[in-house]
């Protein structure tokens, strides 16, 4: 049984990392990258994880977080990504309900072993 990840980023060189070290794993990877279309994207992947990102295009990672915790069927695990690792941010997706929360620059090592132990 493969576990599903659905990575929310804009930046191509993220995504190409990311899907590289998690494909490597054995896991399924979709990918995208506007903010509108995330939950769409939720909807037909039906990821075990959402890998979000804060600041997307045409919507923030904050509001898809939200939206995701109000999904009537069950909700995916989300890890927040974000470049400004300020207490604000932490504090506004700890009270959303963040499962896991990382700030870029990530190590690979830290970002694989974070997905694996949210999939357990």
């Amino acid at each position: 049984m493969n576990k599903h990840v659905l990575i929310v980023e804009d930046e191509p060189n993220i995504v190409e990392s990311l899907r590289f070290l998690l494909e490597r794993e054995g896991l399924v990877v979709a990918v995208q990258s506007n903010g509108a279309l995330a939950l769409d994207s939720v909807h037909a992947t039906r990821p075990d994880l959402v890998i979000l990102d804060v600041m997307l295009p045409n919507r923030s990672g904050f509001d898809i977080l939200r939206d995701l915790h109000q999904m009537p069927e069950a909700r995916p695990k989300v890890l927040l990504l974000t470049a400004k690792g300020q207490a604000r941010d932490r504090e506004t997706a700890e009270k959303i309900g963040v499962d896991s929360f990382m700030t870029k620059p990530f190590s690979n090592k830290e970002i694989v072993a974070t997905v694996l132990r949210l999939l357990a």
